[in-house]
């Protein structure tokens, strides 16, 4: 894994974190959180989709699209967790 790649990884995931954060609290989690976050986040969406047949597509705005889908999931989870 190259340089660029590395870097394109960590924009998307800061990307895809700062969007979930709006969606489902309305705020952000600082650079280093929104990047955790939308990375689960495509980890969580990588793990599900395919188990139910969703493909989004290819390209960088599918993989912002398919990361925050996930940190969406990740964070609705943990606030019903939470909550419990």
């Amino acid at each position: 894994m190259g340089i660029e790649s590395i870097l394109v990884f960590l924009i998307v995931g800061a990307i895809a974190g700062w969007l979930a954060g709006l969606i489902v609290s309305g705020g952000g989690f600082g650079l280093l959180g929104n990047i955790v976050v939308g990375i689960v986040g495509a980890f969580i969406a990588g793990l599900l989709f395919p188990a139910i047949g969703i493909s989004i597509g290819t390209g960088i705005f599918s993989a912002i699209m398919h990361s925050t889908i996930g940190a969406v999931i990740l964070l609705v989870l943990i606030r019903v967790v939470k909550q419990a």
